[in-house]
């Protein structure tokens, strides 16, 4: 300030307390007084949309963390795979069929299953190839117990830990047990945790496959189980069968004995009755002369009821349908011809009439053959009726015969009730007899028959390629878990994050616009020179141009333009108010305003700093002591830029901050400068922010990109308001380049038409 606009301090000290009064009146009835709506970001609405570019923009600010977390898990796993022992798998097929090859057509003692059965007999079949026995079989086979990689094997971390909860039964029963039971139980388990049993669906194949670190005793150990697996069924089969023949030898020799007994009381019995039998399957001889009667009088009866039907149907008076005369040739040619003759009579009826010669000699030709027809059709009658009474006489004479025969055999059966009964049990014995001494011929054959059900298809081989550990399965696997736990791990460090990152989410927390965008800068020349000033020096800067387009927001936020008295803070320290605060007060008065720069933060006073200014006296010495205005203002490097810095730090800075004199001082500033900005203090924590607010035309809050947490903000900004404090906007800071769309912003738009050769680096 010049000499010339000093004012009185003692006009100024009777003014002061109806000044500030006369301020905050004015200010109320003002529109910039008037609160804005606010709402909170936990208003903010819902959206269940998945935006593909946020995503990809916090996978590229968070590449570090998906990096890092992708080279662990590549790392770990890769490390792994190549410090654990390669495994190699011999794999062999079997096809096991529900029965054996009918080589003989005997069936066998073994029991048949049912068709729907199929399921249940396959699943018995694996569980069969994975039972303890067959382990047992196949270790003393080999005698693997001696075996160097059976000998020093431990159990598997998945075994020990499943051990834990399954075997304590089976390890407690062991324990009764001597060593060497203590030592087969962990080598069954041992055997059985490396054997696979792989059934091929739809098939009636099933591989077998065991995994060893020795190829070579994989290899063995398949083919061994396979020929146990078969040398058991055909055991099972022929102990089966020698205990089936040992049974039925005793079985044949009872009844072989009870047979001759039975026989001989039959021959006694008929002897002493005189029963004559013609052979042991053969019926006595009248009951087969009563069985040729019967057998003659039922043809004589067909034969009578067929000659009846003829008579019948000749009495009825049709003849012309019968057999005999259909059949009858003789009266077939008289009606062929006499049917030629009507012809001709029809014919020649056209052209003569019924008394001409000719034809009345047809006419009488017709006649001839009609009497010939009716002649042999006689014959006819004459025969059937002959036949039928021939028939009946037959069946009389052979009914009367049968009755005798019928007599006699009955008279026969009253003395052959106890031959019957003998009869009877002498055939039951020899069907049993026969029916055992045939199947004990077949068991006998069939048990000697070596045919199995089950068939080796592909005999293992020793495998030239470890079966595992896969490394490049294990890469993919890894590399597809890094990426995706990366980016998991980031979107969820995202989201724990709830700091603004953009503008727009500051925009929806403030309810007012984002007046600025400012990037993070970085020292890249003079580092004994303030940064902020080392970058407005460069016009083609992306900092400066932030700076401008900040300035050029501000003459637009109100209607009468750049607010005169704006003050600048931000919700907590550190989010760089007081770099705005410079920044914006240089460049408004590189645009030809009048501008006072005013250090309010009187507990971490920086501005004197920045500018390179001694802060021996200033606003404290104007708030507690008797210094003037124009003492405390001191010119800087920057035409029509004064700046007040804070002086002494006091121990009352709230007190200091809302008394008249600050009021006072606020309302000179106005008429002697074209725009006070004030560097005020953060407002959370603090009571100077909110009273500087009150005093102030405007407020802009500074928010730290990523720095500055949602609800700090939102509590700044609730006590901003309620000391009813006209916030006009934000402005975001520290933008990085590469932060989603406000980097690229700055990496495009604000690096164009820069300097070709380089420019400085902002992040």
């Amino acid at each position: 300030m010049d000499n010339t606009e000093k004012p009185d301090a003692g006009d100024e000290r009777g003014q002061e307390a109806p000044r500030r009064n006369a301020l905050i009146e004015r200010r109320e009835s003002t529109a910039l007084a008037r609160p804005t709506e606010w709402r909170s970001h936990v208003e903010e609405d819902d959206d269940d949309t998945i935006d593909l570019r946020a995503i990809w923009d916090t996978i590229v600010k968070r590449k570090w963390t998906v990096i890092t977390f992708f080279v662990i898990v590549m790392v770990s796993v890769l490390t792994a795979t190549f410090l654990m022992t390669p495994i190699y798998r011999a794999s062999l097929t079997l096809q096991i069929e529900r029965q054996e090859a009918k080589v003989l057509d005997y069936q066998g003692v073994t029991p048949n299953e049912m068709q729907g059965d199929t399921k249940d007999f396959y699943e018995t079949q694996y569980e069969l190839l994975k039972s303890r026995s067959l382990a047992q079989r196949v270790i003393d086979q080999l005698n693997l117990g001696d075996h160097p990689v059976f000998a020093a094997a431990n159990p598997s971390l998945l075994a020990s830990i499943k051990g834990l909860f399954v075997g304590e039964e089976e390890e407690a029963e062991a324990v009764e047990g001597d060593a060497e039971q203590i030592r087969k139980l962990k080598l069954t388990k041992a055997f059985l945790e490396n054997l696979t049993i792989e059934p091929v669906r739809n098939s009636r194949l099933v591989k077998i496959h065991f995994d060893s670190p020795d190829p070579v005793l994989a290899s063995r150990i398949v083919n061994a189980i396979s020929e146990a697996f078969i040398n058991v069924n055909l055991e099972r089969r022929m102990d089966a069968s020698s205990f089936a023949k040992v049974f039925l030898e005793e079985r044949l020799q009872q009844l072989k004995m009870k047979l001759g007994e039975t026989e001989k009381e039959l021959v006694a019995f008929a002897r002493e009755e005189q029963i004559v039998r013609g052979g042991e399957q053969e019926a006595s001889v009248d009951t087969q002369v009563m069985q040729e009667f019967t057998t003659a009088l039922a043809k004589a009866q067909q034969e009578r009821i067929r000659a009846e039907a003829m008579y019948q149907q000749l009495e009825s008076g049709s003849v012309e349908g019968i057999p005999q005369v259909l059949e009858n040739k003789v009266i077939q040619e008289f009606k062929g011809h006499k049917a030629k003759l009507e012809t001709e009579y029809q014919e020649n009826l056209k052209i003569y009439k019924p008394g001409y010669p000719k034809m009345v000699q047809l006419q009488s030709q017709i006649d001839e053959m009609q009497a010939k027809i009716a002649e042999e059709l006689a014959h006819v009658r004459s025969g059937i009726r002959s036949a039928y009474q021939a028939a009946r006489s037959q069946e009389a004479m052979l009914q009367v015969k049968m009755d005798e025969s019928k007599r006699t055999v009955l008279g026969v059966q009253d003395r052959s009730i106890q031959y019957n009964i003998l009869k009877r049990e002498v055939d039951t014995n020899r069907q049993l007899y026969d029916g055992l001494l045939q199947r004990y011929k077949e068991v006998g054959v069939a048990g000697g028959v070596g045919v199995n059900n089950v068939s080796v298809v592909d005999k293992a081989e020793v495998p030239l390629q470890p079966f595992k550990p896969k490394t490049l399965l294990n890469a993919l696997i890894a590399a597809l878990l890094g990426l995706f736990g990366g980016i998991g791990l980031a979107l969820l460090f995202e989201h724990l994050d709830d700091t603004i990152k953009d503008g727009e989410s500051m925009e929806r927390l403030l309810g007012l616009p984002v007046l600025g965008l400012v990037p993070l800068i970085k020292r890249a020349g003079d580092a004994t020179r303030e940064l902020v000033l080392e970058q407005l020096d460069d016009p083609r800067s992306g900092f400066s141009e932030a700076y401008r387009s900040l300035r050029t927001a501000m003459q637009f936020s109100t209607q009468d333009g750049i607010p005169k008295v704006l003050m600048v803070t931000s919700a907590s320290m550190g989010e760089g108010k007081s770099t705005t605060a410079l920044a914006l007060a240089i460049n408004l008065s590189q645009m030809g305003a009048k501008v006072l720069l005013l250090d309010a933060d009187l507990r971490k006073a920086s501005m004197h700093r920045k500018l390179g200014l001694a802060n021996t006296a200033g606003l404290t010495n104007y708030l507690a002591g008797d210094s003037r205005p124009v003492d405390v203002t001191q010119p800087t490097p920057y035409d029509k830029l004064f700046v007040i810095t804070s002086g002494p730090l006091p121990p009352n800075p709230a007190e200091l901050l809302g008394s008249a004199k600050m009021v006072a001082l606020l309302d000179v500033a106005k008429d002697r400068f074209d725009c006070v900005i004030v560097d005020g203090p953060p407002v959370l924590g603090l009571a100077d922010a909110p009273l500087l607010g009150s005093i102030t035309d405007a407020t802009v809050v500074v928010v730290e990109a990523g720095g500055t947490r949602k609800d700090f903000l939102a509590g700044a900004l609730k006590r901003l308001r309620s000391t009813r404090t006209h916030v006009i906007g934000g402005v975001l800071t520290k933008i990085a380049s590469r932060s989603g769309a406000q980097g690229y912003y700055y990496n495009s738009y604000y690096q164009y038409g820069g300097d070709t050769e380089g420019s400085r680096s902002a992040a």
